[in-house]
């Protein structure tokens, strides 16, 4: 049998995958990608043998959560773009990636730290993802909601540079709102 092909997990080894990574992700975005993986499978409860069972080093794990993220953006991007106000849907999606972002760029420091060709094993989630955005865009710019002069590059920037911005101004949430309705009216037809 060939190993290209995998075999499907096991009930309880999807299980205790899908808790470790729900673990690991938590963990790696509230107190750093230096916890060791052994402190992971405590608080998963599961032993070390099964977290190396599953993510065979630490970049694996690292690189696990960080796809497991894009993909669920992505996904709660689709929700956001299904809804009927294409404006609303714009701003929150915006909202949602730039607070999803949080703890990103250490992850993907570690990863390249250690080797790891970030871009190429996130490429699909994150086209997923971009072409979401585009639409959103549209959506946004058809609705006059958004300044129509406004490209993707620009968008995808300002969602870097904003997220960049909270990370400065740590958790508490006045003057973080401020920061979205700054960027939000600039990014307004005026």
């Amino acid at each position: 049998m060939g190993g290209a092909q995998e075999r499907p997990l096991r009930a309880d080894a999807a299980r205790n995958r899908a808790r470790l990574l729900d673990v690991a992700t938590e963990v790696f975005t509230t107190r750093g990608v230096g916890v060791p993986t052994e402190e992971i499978a405590r608080i998963a409860g599961v032993g070390v043998g099964t977290l190396f069972r599953h993510f065979p080093t630490k970049e694996a794990l690292l690189e696990a959560v960080m796809v497991r993220r894009l993909e669920e953006m992505a996904s709660r991007t689709a929700q956001l773009a299904a809804r009927a106000d294409p404006a609303e849907a714009f701003f929150a999606c915006f909202r949602l990636l730039v607070e999803q972002s949080e703890g990103k760029n250490e992850l993907a420091g570690a990863l390249a730290a250690a080797g790891v060709d970030v871009h190429a094993s996130l490429q699909g989630p994150t086209m997923e993802i971009q072409g979401r955005l585009g639409d959103l865009l549209a959506g946004a710019q058809r609705a006059g909601a958004v300044r129509p002069e406004l490209g993707l590059p620009e968008f995808v920037a300002l969602l870097a540079g904003t997220g960049r911005a909270l990370e400065q101004l740590g958790a508490d949430p006045a003057p973080r709102e401020r920061i979205f309705e700054v960027v939000f009216d600039g990014m307004r037809p005026h």
